[in-house]
């Protein structure tokens, strides 16, 4: 994403956040499927990369739990 089709305010970006989530559950649930998983660090790195997104594009008052909420790891 660019700052040219950044997400016009939070809830834009709570949505694209909770859709890369999803795709996080997948990975997830795919990786079990073949003995492994998403580790401790990898999860707690994904969740500081949202807020680092979050600042990154303004939101500097972004929720740091909402963007992973959905997650399931």
């Amino acid at each position: 994403m660019t700052r040219q089709n950044q997400p016009s305010g939070l809830e834009a970006l709570y949505a694209l956040a909770q859709a890369a989530t999803e795709e996080f559950n997948l990975l997830d649930r795919e990786s079990m499927a073949a003995g492994s998983g998403i580790e401790t660090v990898a999860r707690e790195w994904i969740c500081d990369e949202f807020s680092f997104v979050s600042s990154a594009y303004g939101f500097t008052d972004a929720d740091t739990e909402k963007p992973a909420a959905g997650r399931d790891w």
